[in-house]
């Protein structure tokens, strides 16, 4: 069978007095945010292309069909199919969602306190069979503050566009209008008569804040807020205490903040600090005060406190710490609870508000794991939460943790089905050297049984991009290597906010080579220390992942046995010139601006 070739057709482009030629810039579609939309638009060649593709992989993959079917059914074996959640307890109701062995979606459920009566009140089986749909994607699902409607967001064509549905629960009728094209977050407003929602724009950017009316199915809705500058998007929420709603907009690199009292009757946000570049906050509200979650004059963050936002004296509540990544707040009556990560690990922090004693969370005999933290239920005067964590060879285990007498009793732990034994496994938190002797943490998950003699394969994960930190948590899917002496080894590169804010920074713009660079040095240091040898490692990465790995195949294809790219960023320079498209505005801090910026061009074109 012929191998699949994209036709050329070539084109001169040019920026900043550099000329290159361009065969397949013919592909990018002046309407492809249309073809979200509807998927007939997608050029004909373009979708021959990809159905050649298909069909010249599925062709050499046809002798691999034995051993697909073998790991299919040994990762849905490792899956409980039939299992529920852990309730969370609202005023009135507890509710919960759970997964059944024939369905593709979740069930949500509630009853009413102290009651055994079970009422189900969203089913996505059901729901996809009555919409007749191919694809159905939930965005949101939000039962109301008087527990009396469901609010829901679906996508239904992959656009990820998505329509908010108002449902009374007791009836099964909609009781609003729909509302189309939004980023699918619903917010309920204490009273219940009204909803907030975010809208996307032509280029699929949260830019709008709007307030709905329930019951409304003519009139326009409300707009609360509008972001005019097309690199940053919206989002709303409710505060802690139920006092505020908080708006807040931001790109990757700048945040700003507005605020406006739920007993508003035409809110008016206000705004708490104006932006400067480079700066971002979130501020919380909690018994009469205000916190602020910021990187001002803090480069890992720190946390202030103020009586007062139209007033504002900040005092610092928790000081930053150099390469440690100060994390946000879980308040309760009596407690705080905020989080810390340093060197590729998280860890938890509890404070005893009347006694200012803060004491770290531990809860597990385990070095390298990824604990959390969530709430029992609504009213936040208890000294319980669900404290959970897992790590790289331990399915997830969720404790109910009196923070008052730490006595601490296991509630919910992940079942594998067809069997595991945490003991089989070693994981090991290494450092390594980079390119230029930055150490760089490294996290091996290994069966107890392969031997560190070079002969084994080895899968090396990388990501470093947007300061997104790969947590060294439990995979079932991974035990299907790992059980065939396949290393898995997760680099924590430079592009992520593993060691603070600076290795982010170190990976990001103009330092963007340094995550290639970490990556290979990865590869090169696990060899060198006989976890794998040449040309028996597999690289993989996805989105801007796809991006390292297009990077690090290219700058060293003798180490690599081959390349894993999920949906691989790897024309970026063609993208960055692209300012129509939905990503690239609001990336300039990420990638750069190679249009407008020469150096920024310069560094990506070579």
């Amino acid at each position: 069978m012929k191998i699949p070739y994209l036709k050329k057709k070539p084109e001169l482009k040019s920026c900043h007095d550099v000329t290159w030629e361009d065969n397949y810039s013919w592909i990018h579609q002046k309407n492809i945010l249309e073809v979200l939309r509807d998927k007939n638009k997608l050029l004909p060649e373009v979708k021959d292309y990809l159905e050649e593709e298909n069909k010249y992989t599925d062709h050499h993959l046809e002798n691999t069909k034995p051993i697909q079917k073998k790991l299919f059914d040994e990762i849905k074996g490792r899956i409980k199919l039939d299992d529920e959640s852990l309730p969370y307890k609202d005023h009135t109701y507890e509710y919960w969602t759970k997964t059944t062995k024939t369905g593709n979606y979740s069930i949500k459920l509630r009853k009413k306190i102290n009651s055994d009566k079970i009422e189900e009140i969203w089913n996505g089986d059901k729901e996809k069979k009555n919409l007749s749909v191919e694809y159905f994607g939930v965005g949101d699902l939000e039962v109301s503050n008087n527990d009396k409607y469901l609010g829901y967001s679906l996508d239904t064509k992959g656009s990820e566009y998505y329509t908010i549905y108002i449902r009374d629960i007791e009836s099964n009728e909609i009781i609003s209008k729909e509302i189309p094209e939004t980023s699918g977050g619903i917010t309920f407003s204490l009273d219940d008569k009204f909803i907030f929602y975010s809208k996307l724009d032509g280029n699929h950017r949260a830019r709008r804040i709007y307030r709905h009316e329930i019951g409304n199915f003519k009139d326009q809705d409300q707009l609360i807020f509008e972001e005019k500058t097309e690199a940053f998007t919206v989002g709303i929420g409710l505060s802690s205490d139920e006092k505020y709603y908080f708006i807040n907009t931001s790109d990757h690199n700048t945040s700003e903040q507005y605020y406006f009292s739920v007993e508003e009757k035409s809110p008016k946000p206000k705004l708490i600090m104006k932006r400067d570049k480079g700066i971002l906050y979130s501020v919380s509200s909690w018994n009469g005060k205000f916190y602020n979650h910021t990187n001002k004059d803090a480069e890992d963050f720190k946390i202030d406190i103020s009586d007062s936002l139209e007033n504002q004296k900040w005092k610092t509540f928790i000081s930053a710490k150099d390469e440690v990544l100060i994390g946000g707040l879980t308040f309760l009556n009596n407690w705080i609870i905020r989080s810390e990560t340093s060197n590729a690990l998280d860890k938890l922090f509890v404070r005893n508000i009347s006694t200012g004693i803060e004491e770290e969370l531990l809860f597990s005999d385990e070095n390298i794991y990824v604990p959390g933290v969530s709430l029992v239920q609504r009213d936040r005067n208890t000294n319980d939460v669900y404290l959970g964590y897992s790590s790289p060879k331990t399915p997830s285990r969720v404790y109910l943790y009196n923070l008052q007498t730490k006595v601490k009793k296991l509630v919910k732990e992940q079942e594998i089905p067809s069997g595991h034994n945490p003991n089989d496994y070693i994981v090991e938190r290494l450092e390594y050297k980079s390119h230029d002797g930055r150490l760089v943490p490294l996290t091996i998950t290994r069966h107890k049984n392969t031997k560190i003699d070079g002969s084994a394969n080895l899968l090396l994960y990388g990501y470093g991009s947007y300061g997104s930190s790969m947590s060294p948590n439990f995979s079932s899917t991974r035990l299907s290597l790992i059980n065939r002496d396949i290393i898995w080894a997760t680099a924590h590169i430079r592009g992520g906010m593993e060691k603070g804010m600076k290795w982010w920074k170190e990976g990001k713009l103009t330092n963007k080579k340094n995550t290639f660079e970490d990556y290979i040095y990865a590869a090169k240091y696990l060899i060198d220390e006989k976890y794998s040898s040449k040309g028996k490692i597999i690289g993989m990465g996805g989105s801007a992942g796809g991006l390292l790995m297009g990077a690090a195949v290219n700058q060293a294809p003798e180490l690599f046995l081959g390349i894993i790219m999920a949906v691989p960023f790897v024309d970026s320079l063609t993208t960055n010139l692209d300012h129509s498209l939905p990503l690239t505005i609001g990336e300039f801090d990420e990638f750069g601006n190679a249009k407008d910026n020469k150096e920024h061009f310069d560094y990506i074109f070579s």
